[in-house]
C-alpha cells in the first residue's frame, strides 16, 4: 500500500457511548508480532490528533479489533518506529 493509499484507508470505531468514530490511517507497521496502526481523526490536508492502534484480533474473529495503545513504554516504543517509517513524508508530529 503506498502513502496516498494509506492516507485515504479509512476506519471506523465503536465508542463505548456507541457512537461511530472514523479515523484515517496514515502507515502501518508490524513489530514482535504484533500490527500496528498509526491514525488520525483528521481527513488529508487537515490537522488532527494522532493515535495508535493495536490490533488484538483472535484468528477467529471476523473483523479486525484496535485497542488504543496505552502504556507510555510500548507508545513510545511504536511511535518512535512510526517516525522513521515516515521521516519522507509530508506529516509532522507535534508533543
Amino acid at each position: 500500500m503506498n502513502q496516498e493509499e494509506k492516507q485515504k484507508s479509512r476506519i471506523k470505531m465503536t465508542a463505548d457511548s456507541g457512537e461511530s468514530v472514523d479515523f484515517y490511517v496514515l502507515e502501518e507497521t508490524r513489530i514482535n508480532g504484533a500490527n500496528y496502526l498509526l491514525v488520525t481523526d483528521a481527513p488529508e490536508d487537515e490537522d488532527g490528533e494522532c493515535y495508535i492502534l493495536k490490533d488484538v484480533s483472535e484468528a477467529e474473529d471476523p473483523e479486525a479489533v484496535y485497542e488504543f495503545v496505552e502504556d507510555e513504554k510500548e507508545l513510545d516504543a511504536v511511535f518512535s518506529v512510526f517516525e522513521k517509517l515516515l521521516e519522507d513524508a509530508d506529516v509532522e508530529f507535534e508533543n
